[in-house]
């Protein structure tokens, strides 16, 4: 039988095959005629009397033909394969075989029409040799979540279990005939299963009970005399049979332990010993932050501001980094690197990253203790490595902040024996700046506060060629860091005027004060519920950032605070009366900090040389007063502790740095890098001259200060009186108490704040004549 349907089978394939040939030959003969289909089950007969379909249309069923796969379904069976496979075969069974898809070969075909493709439903083209996308739809969902409760079903305890004593067991179950069998389980636990007939007594014959045994002996033991009382015939006694059940809860925790172990040294594989996220196996790779210069790296040079100077000397790396074959074609290479140095919150790092925004290029960032490390070898691979990602992504920037830390001079560090893992990563950081080649477009960007401390070999030229100081901004630079800094701020002041003024009010102070500046101004604005901020926040912050929080909680008893009121009153009227002493703004009697009970605000230039006269006036304000409190007082208090630091510091520093004693002479006896020695640079008899010639110049000038204030003793109680009265006076009041100042004086204030007054008359209209003036006056 199951030959004679291979056979029948055969002999329908070479009909099949032999009426496709036929209608190519037809074709061939006449092209112009209709194709005319064999009659086959499920098939309808075209006629002449039809429409012919569009061209594009032929073009898919023609391309739907040569797309779906040839495959013979036998008779019975059309409907196994689904809707879909039936209407595409039966339509598409002569084209399919080896010799019709021969002679349709031959065929000129038209231009595939590809916006009508693919309506087939075996899906032809290139769509079929793309991988089956995994899609999660709500019947994957409810799959999954079915599976996960019927695995934990199977592997969760049995809930119609319940644990029961053997007196329990006796009595209850055993007693009443409703025990069909007992399996002990390991040794230590008995299960028994209920008869059908438990039913009638009310309990679940599906309900299964434990109890457990101290051993298998005792338990057959009692059973036996159990079964004995009660008179059962050996066979009708209840089975029991033996087995032994792992669970998989107690196999996991036996294995916890293990797991855990494991899991720890994992953890430790993949994120290393130093926190980061490379591996311990990666534990020599760098460690540099990639900065992408479309999204990361925002910066500009515009956001930079009291740095003009450094700006213009940095832009030379711009340039290149742009258009570096403007520099080539002239023979000229660009500088490798460059030292940003300056103290600390003077923009180094912010003028690095507007230099890789200006730039377009990539910027890798990286501190200089990220290269040392516990292990030896790490600094020195991880620079290499740092040096490797710039070529690979050449044109960059590479910035090394704080790389005094790997950078030091090599010799000082008192290293005894051992691998000097620091001198290793300098050592092989040296030989990367001098082996990458210029062509390679990498610059090298470093910061540091403490350029003194560097190896010579780093700053030499080609390696860091540049060394660009960021300093403190001036009065000037300061108005454009507050310009950049108050545009977030919320505020109906004009700005050009309040950043003048505030730069006025803010000397020595850093990009990084000025920012904490504002930002103090608008939390003091926020605390006290304001709409915007105004000139009396940023004034609050500034004395907030100079002299620390007001603490009102600190109460000072009323002669502590006299004390404190005359004390600041001949700090102010000592710098009243003396001629180069800086200009009083404010003072407050108010405690702030940790330790200032109370304070005076002057307002310095941005002074950068200084006379004799000028530091003696200053020693001579500094001392004002604990000379107030000598003259007002019958006794002194330790108010003018830090007082006393500061002059003793002036004092030695004409003495031993400055070479302004006629005694000791020209000469200077200071270190510049400030490291300790253990044998000081002068004899002990010019130690003895030193400190003999410092306490004279202390005790001139506190002499001084006493005949001036002695002089000034009625300016001092009028000056410590109204302090006492209203804790902060300002300078205005200082000139309704004392008037002005006996000399002519022109401070910051008056020269960058306040517009300049002019005698000249108006100026004449310009359709006025002057002759025409004259005459009618």
């Amino acid at each position: 039988m199951l030959s004679r349907f291979f056979q029948i089978g055969a002999r329908r394939q070479l009909a099949t095959e032999y009426a496709g040939l036929r209608n190519a030959r037809s074709l061939r003969s006449s092209p112009s005629t209709p194709l005319l289909t064999n009659r086959r089950v499920g098939q309808n007969r075209k006629y002449s009397t039809e429409k012919e379909k569009p061209e594009h249309q032929n073009n898919n069923k023609k391309e739907q033909h040569e797309d779906d796969k040839p495959f013979n379904v036998p008779k019975g069976f059309e409907g196994f394969f689904g809707k879909n496979a039936n209407n595409t075969n039966n339509a598409n069974r002569a084209a399919a075989d080896q010799h019709a898809k021969r002679s349709a070969d031959q065929v000129p075909k038209p231009p595939r029409n590809e916006g009508n493709t693919g309506g087939s439903s075996g899906g032809g083209g290139s769509g079929g040799n793309k991988p089956p996308e995994i899609q999660i739809n709500v019947n994957t969902v409810v799959g999954t979540a079915l599976g996960t409760y019927v695995l934990w079903k199977l592997t969760s305890p049995s809930d119609d279990s319940r644990e029961i004593t053997w007196q329990a067991f006796r009595s209850s179950l055993l007693d009443k005939g409703m025990v069909d069998r007992l399996v002990v389980l390991n040794r230590n636990r008995v299960r028994v299963h209920l008869r059908p007939e438990a039913s009638s007594l009310g309990v679940s014959p599906a309900q299964t009970f434990y109890f457990s045994i101290g051993s298998v002996d005792s338990f057959e033991r009692h059973l036996e005399d159990a079964q004995n009382e009660l008179q059962i015939p050996s066979s009708e006694r209840i089975p029991v049979s033996y087995r032994d059940e792992i669970s998989l809860l107690n196999t996991m925790l036996h294995f916890a332990p293990t797991l855990l172990l494991i899991g720890v040294l994992y953890y430790m594989t993949k994120r290393g010993p130093g926190g980061g996220g490379q591996g311990i196996f990666g534990i020599g790779k760098s460690k540099a932050k990639m900065f992408n210069q479309e999204k990361d790296v925002k910066v500009k040079f515009k956001d930079v501001a009291g740095a003009d100077e450094a700006k213009e000397e940095i832009m030379e790396f711009v340039k290149f980094l742009k258009n570096p074959a403007a520099y080539e074609r002239l023979g000229a290479t660009i500088p490798k690197g460059a030292i940003l140095s300056g103290p600390p919150g003077t923009g180094k790092t912010l003028l690095a990253k507007a230099t890789a925004g200006e730039a377009g290029v990539p910027f890798l960032s990286v501190s200089g203790s990220e290269f040392v490390e516990m292990f030896v070898g790490v600094g020195p691979s991880r620079v290499r490595d740092l040096f490797a990602t710039a070529k690979k992504n050449a044109p960059c920037i590479i910035f090394v902040d704080e790389i005094d830390a790997i950078g030091k001079a090599r010799g000082k560090g008192g290293h005894m024996g051992g691998n000097d893992e620091r001198e290793s990563t300098l050592n092989q950081l040296l030989v990367e700046m001098d082996g990458f080649d210029s062509s390679e477009h990498v610059v090298v960007l470093a910061g540091t506060n403490r350029p003194d401390v560097l190896d010579p070999a780093l700053l030499r030229p080609g390696r860091f060629d540049r060394h660009i100081a960021i300093d403190r901004p001036d009065i000037g630079g300061r108005a454009q860091i507050f310009k950049v800094h108050l545009k977030p701020i919320k505020t109906t002041a004009n700005i050009e005027q309040l950043s003048r003024k505030l730069a006025a009010l803010t000397p020595g102070f850093s990009g990084a004060d000025i920012h904490n500046v504002c930002n103090e101004a608008a939390l003091i604005a926020a605390r006290h519920m304001k709409d915007e901020v105004d000139e009396t926040d940023f004034e609050a912050a500034i004395e907030r950032v100079i002299a620390g929080l007001e603490k009102k909680s600190r109460v000072l008893s009323p002669e502590e605070k006299k004390t404190v009121a005359y004390h600041e009153a001949g700090h102010a009227v000592a710098g009243w009366y003396l001629k180069y002493a800086d200009p009083l703004l404010k003072v407050s009697i108010i405690p702030r900090g940790v330790a200032a009970l109370g304070y005076a605000q002057y307002l310095p230039k941005d002074q950068y040389l200084f006379s004799e006269k000028q530091l003696l006036d200053r020693m001579c304000m500094t001392l004002g007063g604990r000379v107030s409190e000598q003259i007002f007082f019958e006794s002194i208090t330790t108010g003018a502790h830090d007082d006393l630091q500061k002059v003793t510091k002036i004092a030695y520093a004409q003495v031993t740095t400055y070479g302004m004693n006629k005694k000791v002479g020209p000469l200077s006896f200071n270190d510049p890098q400030g490291e300790q020695q253990f044998q000081k640079p002068f004899s002990e008899q010019t130690g003895t001259l030193i400190d003999n010639e410092a306490r004279t110049l202390v005790n001139e000038a506190y002499t001084r200060t006493v005949d001036l204030l002695t002089e000034h003793k009625e300016d001092v109680e009028k000056v410590a009186k109204l302090l006492l009265d209203k804790e902060v006076i300002t300078r205005e009041d200082m000139e309704n108490l004392l008037g002005k100042r006996p000399f002519v004086e022109k401070t910051v204030y008056d020269e960058y704040v306040r517009p300049p007054q002019t005698s000249q008359p108006p100026p004449f209209p310009e359709d006025t004549p002057p002759s025409d003036v004259n005459s009618s006056s």
